[in-house]
């Protein structure tokens, strides 16, 4: 098959929806399908060296929303040379752009809406919601409607889709996501981070790896550690990631005012063996975020056998509950410290035990080459 995915940026510090495009493209690739991409904002030299395939750019895009005049003469162009369209997000004018370029075509296109349907942002940041509103019924409810199927990641993504807008009527299929088992030395891996820093070696290390913003929770993780780390003194809080709006200045103050500034180690984005090094070197991963349509950083914990500790706003926490892989609480302060309190007090065999479940988990439910050939039976089947 011959198929196009649509991704309006594909800056990895960006995160879920922009690497699960990616690994999608990898994977279909290593099944003989055509994959190309079509992109909005300048791809940089070295995002495009990660990506398999032709790398098209159909911009200059203007504004946050990515508004371009080329895109939609591009993909009308073009659509013809495809069997499927893949559109990865709404909320940008690469959803638009695309369902107007493929108006009067018969070529099928599917949208990836990877958690951007959730009522949270209708809660969380209504000035925002109504911006989206307006959107919604501008475009986005067609581009929603038109597909020949919206594909969720889980059942819950799915259930939460339906109670956000008005007029919400498209083909539901839940599809699940998938990524590659890390390839590198793990023993080398966690070395290379344990060099960069030092000052965690011997330490138990609670790990949170994804953009430092509100809608994650961070500030909750940090009040929630200094409520636990008095049980042990090697106890160290590493947080990884990009600082997306600014706020981790603010972050730095709060861990000082709790006397635990020593004890969090901030990193900043880490990529490559620095990433899975982390993953590596750490005893568990947490992720206590307001929102979380699947986690692609939840899948790559498991897959380096590192249990999870999530809120259950976290959209896959009950698959991993129901392994044993991790467990899940409220997106509080109480939720947090309680189940960090709980990893705390668990024997040694019950931790190890959890791992094992981990890597067990993402085996079964969240590996790579799973996933991609029940996404191509999926357009196959339309």
């Amino acid at each position: 098959m011959r198929i196009l995915q649509c991704v309006g940026d594909i800056d990895p510090a960006l995160g879920g929806s922009v690497e699960a495009a990616r690994q999608l493209s990898m994977a279909l690739d290593g099944l003989g399908h055509a994959v190309e991409l079509v992109t909005l904002r300048p791809p940089q030299a070295q995002w495009m060296a990660a990506w398999t395939g032709a790398v098209h750019y159909a911009g200059p895009a203007f504004t946050r929303y990515l508004y371009s005049r080329r895109l939609s003469d591009w993909i009308a162009r073009r659509a013809g040379q495809f069997d499927a369209i893949v559109i990865h997000g709404l909320w940008r004018y690469t959803s638009a752009g695309a369902w107007r370029g493929l108006r009067g075509h018969s070529v099928p296109y599917f949208v990836f809406p990877h958690g951007m349907l959730d009522p949270y942002f209708k809660r969380a940041f209504p000035w925002k919601h109504l911006q989206k509103k307006i959107c919604w019924h501008w475009v986005e409810r067609s581009v929603v409607r038109d597909a020949r199927a919206v594909l969720f990641t889980c059942d819950e993504e799915r259930q939460r889709a339906r109670f956000t807008f008005r007029s919400y009527a498209c083909r539901e299929r839940v599809l699940g996501l998938g990524i590659a088992r890390p390839a590198g030395d793990g023993a080398a891996e966690k070395q290379e981070f344990l060099a960069a820093y030092p000052e965690l070696a011997g330490m138990r290390v609670a790990l949170f790896l994804g953009r430092i913003h509100p809608k994650k929770g961070c500030d909750v993780l940090i009040r929630a550690f200094a409520r636990v780390a008095r049980r042990d003194a090697t106890l160290r809080l590493v947080i990884a990631g990009p600082d997306e709006c600014g706020w981790q200045s603010e972050l730095k103050r709060l861990a000082a005012q709790l006397s635990i500034g020593e004890r969090v180690v901030w990193t900043g984005p880490l990529y490559g063996a620095l990433k899975w090094g982390a993953m590596r070197a750490a005893d568990v991963f947490v992720l206590p975020s307001h929102a979380e349509n699947f986690g692609i950083t939840v899948a790559e914990a498991m897959a380096c056998s590192l249990p999870v500790l999530m809120s259950k706003e976290v959209n896959i926490w009950r698959e991993i509950v129901t392994d044993g892989a991790g467990m899940a609480a409220a997106d509080n302060l109480e939720g947090t410290a309680f189940l960090l309190d709980r990893w705390l007090a668990m024997p040694d065999t019950e931790r190890d035990q959890m791992r094992a479940n981990a890597l067990r988990s993402f085996s079964e439910r969240f590996e790579l080459d799973r996933f991609a050939h029940e996404f191509v039976e999926c357009l196959k089947s339309a």
